[in-house]
């Protein structure tokens, strides 16, 4: 077979791998979302106990809302996959596939906002990971290394899209500026630093100590709310809601976790502050999906189109 016969052949073999490549993130996209509304408890936040310190959301509604996602997510990787580079074409298709995503849930939805931010960090790392699925680099089992998907993710959010709305009136937009914080644009042209610094190693920690599956994301979760300015509860309860927010959860993480008993009277503790504030920290809840979304990366081997 000549040199330009192979050629052929490995790039029909890459065009019948995108699709699926595509669709198995997207489906790993959507997991970290369900996965993430059906943890409890979450304090302030929708899980399997009640709607937490939102009147309009159910479980019922955040499920519907991820499954309405998949098209939109599969169609940022394939974006990604055709695009090959983080430049700022791929960065304004993204930019224009999730706003067509967000249209998709708000009409699953009733007009509920239920995913409007983790459809921009998830979207990111979707694209992301198609590109280093084709790119690499690659950990020692072949597998694409997290922490390049979340450097590739802040080379693609670092260019400007210039189809976005110059003010969309959304509460954490509204909250960046009151409050001087970055948010989630912040965080994603960081590389998601709450995710790679917090998440990500409390989860494997509490893992690696003996805790549950369930204990050891809730863990994750509260290292992201200890340290992170999250705009969901800057926008309901203000600095003093989000001072609460990171101290209860330290307090909590500090007691042993929630695999123990002091530490899940401080949890409890902490629900009942946030919940007399009305705070949700949805920032951390999109951040948490972020991070059982990169949690699977390596061991999702078929993505790598080897």
């Amino acid at each position: 077979m000549t040199r330009a016969m192979l050629s052929h052949t490995r790039l029909d073999a890459d065009a019948l791998a995108s699709p699926l490549r595509a669709t198995l993130l997207a489906g790993l996209a959507v997991g970290a979302l369900l996965d993430e509304a059906e943890l409890a408890p979450k304090p302030g936040l929708v899980d399997a106990r009640g709607n937490g310190a939102h009147a309009d959301l159910t479980l019922a509604l955040m499920r519907t809302s991820a499954y309405s996602l998949r098209p939109g997510f599969a169609a940022m990787a394939t974006a990604a996959l055709e695009a090959g580079v983080p430049d700022r074409c791929l960065r304004e298709q993204l930019g224009a596939l999730g706003r067509e995503a967000e249209a998709t849930m708000m009409a699953a939805t009733g007009g509920i906002n239920t995913h409007r931010g983790a459809i921009w960090c998830l979207g990111l790392l979707v694209g992301a990971a198609a590109l280093a699925s084709q790119r690499g680099p690659r950990m020692e089992d072949g597998s694409v290394d997290a922490r390049a998907v979340a450097d590739i993710a802040a080379a693609i959010a670092s260019h400007a899209d210039r189809q976005r709305p110059a003010h969309t009136g959304n509460k954490g937009e509204l909250a960046c500026r009151v409050y001087g914080v970055s948010g989630a644009r912040g965080q994603a042209e960081a590389g998601f630093p709450h995710v790679m610094r917090h998440g990500l190693p409390t989860l494997h920690a509490s893992r690696a100590c003996g805790d549950a599956e369930p204990s050891a994301r809730v863990n994750a979760l509260l290292a992201i709310m200890a340290t992170l300015d999250d705009t969901c509860v800057l926008a309901r309860a203000g600095r003093e809601g989000l001072a609460y927010m990171q101290a209860g959860a330290t307090a909590v993480l500090e007691a042993g976790g929630v695999g123990t008993l002091c530490g899940r009277r401080q949890l409890r503790a902490l629900e009942a502050g946030m919940l007399a504030r009305r705070a949700s920290p949805g920032g951390a809840a999109d951040l948490l999906a972020a991070t059982l979304f990169l949690d699977r990366l390596p061991r999702c081997t078929d993505i790598h189109g080897d």
